[in-house]
């Protein structure tokens, strides 16, 4: 059976909101706050990783920051009269600062599905991807199916939906934040660790953009995912700003066009069916 785009890669903390009608009140007066804030300031402060190659990274010759997921976001605080700050930091540390509001905006790999989840507000998707893995060449690293991720040391971050499937199916967690793709790709392929699992397009890019590392895209893939922007719980106002924004650049087709830049001609903004397995598991 087909299966649909379910998957999300990315969260934000919540306000906790009150029953009663006075909690309400504050809540609505604390969205209009953040909105009105951000509006007042003129910036809109968002968090990206800085080091995942082509979503948030910084050119080679100018050290610009840029990336996918940063230009996207960048043109929608252009075209909502904002400057923007961005601050590079890991997943932890993103949660921590949304939570705070030390920031507003924030992209990083929340499993949207999991047990928090109602904790966040999310904009609607910008990309549509599905699970797959790095494997080192001269052996896929032992794995044949997914089953065979037993006992094998998997890289990557704590909370991300793809270390729960890892998890899932028994394989060793070995942790990194906010590491860099040759990082992450030069300890498979000398046997620090044995897997990555992650979103198919960009670890498709990255092998080929450091293709002197002995490591590959296994072909075995499984959950369909989509991937948002995410802010606290309660900020309704801001997120329904960023929707009516992303929604105009699809609509004039801005957001297929970054797509391709930065994702070799792809348009990764486009909903596919698919036949690939939906993995569940549990918390």
């Amino acid at each position: 059976m087909k299966k649909k785009l379910i998957l999300g890669l990315i969260a934000a903390v919540s306000l906790t909101l009150g029953a009663c009608s006075s909690n309400e009140k504050n809540d609505n007066q604390n969205e209009q706050t953040a909105w009105e804030g951000i509006q007042e300031s003129g910036i809109l402060k968002v968090a990206t990783s800085g080091t995942l190659y082509p979503n948030s990274f910084h050119e080679k010759d100018t050290d610009k920051l840029t990336g996918y997921e940063v230009e996207i976001i960048r043109e929608v605080a252009n075209r909502l009269d904002l400057e923007i700050e961005f601050t590079e930091m890991g997943v932890d540390g993103m949660l921590t600062s949304v939570n705070s509001g030390a920031i507003d905006v924030a992209a990083m790999g929340i499993d949207r599905d999991g047990e928090d989840a109602d904790k966040y507000n999310y904009t609607i998707p910008y990309k549509y991807s599905y699970g797959a893995m790095v494997v080192r060449k001269s052996d896929d690293s032992g794995i044949k199916t997914l089953e065979d991720l037993k006992g094998k040391k998997a890289a990557g971050a704590a909370t991300t939906s793809y270390m729960k499937v890892a998890r899932h199916f028994g394989s060793e967690e070995v942790i990194y934040d906010n590491a860099t793709n040759d990082q992450y790709l030069s300890d498979v392929a000398n046997g620090r660790t044995d897997v990555i699992l992650n979103d198919y397009y960009s670890q498709k890019l990255a092998v080929a953009a450091l293709p002197e590392i002995q490591v590959k895209v296994h072909d075995i893939f499984y959950n369909p995912s989509e991937t948002n922007y995410s802010m606290k719980k309660g900020n309704d106002e801001l997120t329904e700003k960023v929707n009516a924004m992303l929604e105009e650049m699809i609509s004039d087709g801005t957001l297929s066009e970054l797509s391709k830049e930065f994702y070799a001609g792809e348009d990764v903004t486009k909903q596919i069916d698919y036949d690939f397995p939906e993995i569940e598991f549990k918390e």
